[in-house]
C-alpha cells in the first residue's frame, strides 16, 4: 500500500504541514521534531511524489522533447545529445514522437502545458511557431530543433539544408553526373525544401544539367525501396544518372530496391546516390553511401543550452539562433564511373 504524507503525519504525531517542512524546509523545523519525522519516513518507507512538490512549487526538472520520427536514428541521435547535456543540469527529458502529425503534436504541446514543463524542444510539423508562441507566453519556454524561426521570435537551432543540398549535388556534377533527382518528401518541410534549394543552385551552374524532383509523404526505410522500384526502370534507360536521397534512410531503400531483381542496377556505375544525415546504417550498407552529416548529438546539446539560457533572457533582448554548417562524407556510392553520354 502507498504511505501518504497523512500516514507520516499521523505515525510522527505531527502535522501535515509539519512534514511537508522536514521535506522542503527542514531548516524551519527543530532538530528534535526532524529526527523523528525522519525516522518515521524511514520505517513506513514513504518515497516524496517529486512531481507534485514541483507544480507546487511552480518549478520543474523535466524537459519535454517532441520529435517527427522516433524511429529514425537522426533523431534518436538528437535525443542523446539532449539527454547528456541535460544531466549536466540535474534535469531529466520526457520524449515524445509525433509521427509528423499536427494533432498529435498539438495533444502532446498540451500534455506538457498542463505537466508544467521546464521547457519545450520541438521539431515542429509545419508552421507551428503560433501555437508555440502561446506555449511561451505562459511561461513554458521553447527552442526549435533542426528548424530555423520562420518570424525569428523562438530560438532555434538548425543546420544549414542549403548548403547541405548545395554541396550534395555539387558532388554528384563534380563526378561527371548531370540527370540528376531529389527524391522523398514534400514541400511543407523547410528542409526538403531548403536541400531542394541548394541542390537546384548547384545544378543551375553547369550547362546541360537537369534537376527532377520525386515526392514522397514518407521518409522511412520502406518509402525508399518503394520509390527506388519506381526509379529502377528510368535509371536503367539512363534517365537520371544521379539521386539526392531525403534521409539515408531513404537512401538504403533505394539502394536495395535498385540492386534488386532480374536487372538490378549498379551503384555507383549505374547512378551515384548520396544521403542525408550520415547515420551509421549509411556506412554499413551493402555499398557505403556518400552522405551529408549533420552533427546530431550537437544538436541536441546546443537546444539545452538555447533553454537554459531563454529562460533568463530578458524580454528587450532577442532570441538566440544557432545554425550549423554541414559536412558531405564521401563513400563509395558517388564513385567516378564511366557514365552513359
Amino acid at each position: 500500500m502507498t504511505v501518504s504524507v497523512r500516514d507520516v503525519a499521523l505515525h510522527a504525531g505531527v502535522s501535515v504541514g509539519t512534514v511537508s517542512n522536514v521535506l522542503n524546509r527542514p531548516d524551519s523545523v527543530r532538530p528534535a521534531t526532524f529526527a523523528r519525522v525522519s525516522a518515521v519516513i524511514a520505517e513506513l518507507g514513504f518515497v516524496p511524489n517529486a512531481a507534485a512538490r514541483q507544480l507546487r512549487a511552480g518549478k520543474s526538472t523535466s524537459i519535454a522533447l517532441i520529435v517527427l520520427d522516433i524511429g529514425n536514428p537522426f533523431f534518436t541521435d538528437v535525443a542523446l545529445g539532449v539527454e547528456s547535456r541535460a544531466a549536466l543540469e540535474g534535469m531529466s527529458v520526457m520524449l515524445a514522437n509525433s509521427g509528423d502529425n499536427q494533432e498529435r503534436e498539438n495533444q502532446q504541446l498540451d500534455l506538457f502545458e498542463r505537466q508544467r514543463v521546464a521547457g519545450v524542444l520541438v521539431v515542429p510539423v509545419g508552421d507551428a511557431e503560433t501555437r508555440l508562441r502561446r506555449l511561451r507566453e505562459r511561461g513554458i519556454p521553447v527552442v526549435l530543433v533542426d528548424r530555423r524561426s520562420g518570424e525569428g521570435s523562438l530560438p532555434s537551432v538548425a543546420v544549414d539544408d542549403v548548403a547541405g543540398g548545395k554541396m550534395a549535388a555539387r558532388h554528384l556534377l563534380d563526378t561527371g553526373r548531370r540527370r540528376l533527382v531529389c527524391v522523398g518528401g514534400l514541400p511543407t518541410i523547410r528542409q526538403i525544401v531548403d536541400r531542394r534549394a541548394g541542390a537546384a543552385q548547384a545544378v543551375s551552374e553547369v550547362p546541360g544539367a537537369t534537376l527532377d524532383i520525386f515526392p514522397s509523404n514518407d521518409l522511412t526505410l520502406d518509402a525508399g525501396m518503394r520509390m527506388g522500384e519506381d526509379l529502377r526502370e528510368r535509371v536503367a534507360r539512363g534517365e537520371i544518372d544521379g539521386i539526392l536521397a531525403a534521409n539515408d534512410l531513404v537512401a538504403i531503400g533505394i539502394q536495395q530496391a535498385l540492386m534488386a531483381g532480374a536487372t538490378p542496377v549498379r551503384i555507383p556505375d549505374d547512378v551515384g546516390l548520396v544521403g542525408y544525415d550520415d547515420i551509421q546504417f549509411a556506412a554499413a550498407s551493402v555499398v557505403p553511401i556518400t552522405s551529408v552529416r549533420q552533427p546530431r548529438e550537437q544538436i541536441g546539446a546546443t537546444a539545452v543550452e538555447l533553454l537554459l539560457a531563454e529562460r533568463g533572457r530578458a524580454s528587450t533582448e532577442p532570441p538566440r539562433h544557432v545554425v550549423f554548417t554541414p559536412e558531405l562524407v564521401v563513400r563509395a556510392s558517388t564513385a567516378a564511373a564511366t557514365l552513359r553520354p
